[in-house]
């Protein structure tokens, strides 16, 4: 398999964490932001979608979307729960993601990392964003709260993995206050020590 991964972002990472607490080997092909390995791949038509990530399997056919990513590459393992009520709790927060929690947190993050960007972080949108993407975390800290350890289920999940991705560079690169939220806190550590983790930079 090869996967076409944008080093910097975090729908690319969750992919590449995946695959390494899964242990499956994979090449590794960079196409960072605005860069000619970006544009190159997609002129010659290796990113459906014109967007990284996009796994492109043994046989050829390229799969794009990161949670897309993560269904199949999760399909048969422990981070696809076998009960389809938590299965279907697990795709909610992944639809979710996506729909929500990235619009606010990765945007953020993206406005303050990205040079090319920043043109667009003007006060009342970074003010909005921040606003929008602390009541995103404050719905993962009420879930985690409880004791719950994991989103869905007793174990880790698919959900965990895709959440974190960029829930673990909030404040750092989106400056958001995380000290606001506790249980967040524990259970990125929690991801941090699973067998096989790597971090962003890894």
């Amino acid at each position: 398999m090869r996967l076409l991964s944008m080093p910097s972002s975090g729908n690319s990472y969750k992919v590449r964490l995946l695959l390494a607490l899964l242990k499956r080997p994979c090449e590794i092909v960079d196409v960072e932001y605005k860069t000619e390995a970006l544009e190159g791949a997609r002129s010659a038509g290796r990113l459906p979608f014109g967007k990284a990530p996009v796994l492109e399997l043994d046989d050829g056919r390229l799969l794009p979307e990161s949670n897309a990513i993560l269904c199949w590459l999760g399909e048969g393992t422990a981070f696809v729960p076998a009960d389809p009520v938590l299965r279907a709790e697990m795709l909610g927060w992944m639809f979710w993601e996506q729909n929500q929690h990235e619009g606010t947190v990765a945007v953020r993050g993206a406005l303050m990392f990205y040079p090319s960007r920043r043109v667009l972080a003007t006060p009342e949108r970074m003010a909005e964003l921040l606003e929008r993407g602390h009541a995103h975390l404050q719905i993962i800290e009420d879930r985690l709260a409880g004791g719950r350890d994991w989103l869905v289920g007793d174990a880790p999940s698919l959900a965990d993995i895709c959440l974190y991705g960029y829930t673990h560079t909030a404040g750092s690169r989106g400056g958001f206050d995380m000290a606001r939220f506790p249980a967040i806190g524990r259970w990125l550590d929690r991801i941090t020590a699973l067998p096989g983790y790597k971090g962003l930079d890894a």
